[in-house]
């Protein structure tokens, strides 16, 4: 896949009557086709809904990897001497 500089602002069409709507400080980046292929947020102003977004990427990642009860990890942090009563 091969990707074009191009960016444009959003242009959503909104679910009321179907007229579009700007989103300040959100942008799509297209493909040559005009495909939306990314999105970029001003950080500014989305910087909080962005945090939770990629919480969201780690723990699904993280899925079906081990676990263990919290007071079985935290005796091995005492054991350790990591961990204070």
């Amino acid at each position: 896949m091969s990707f074009v500089s191009v960016v444009r602002v959003i242009d959503l069409t909104s679910m009321e009557g179907g007229r579009a709507m700007a989103i300040p400080g959100i942008q799509f980046v297209t493909d040559a086709q005009g495909t939306r292929v990314a999105v970029q947020l001003d950080l500014k102003e989305w910087g909080e809904l962005w945090e939770d977004i990629y919480d969201n990427i780690l723990a699904d990642s993280r899925n079906g990897e081990p676990t263990k009860p919290l007071e079985e990890f935290e005796a091995e942090l005492q054991a350790e001497g990591l961990l204070n009563e």
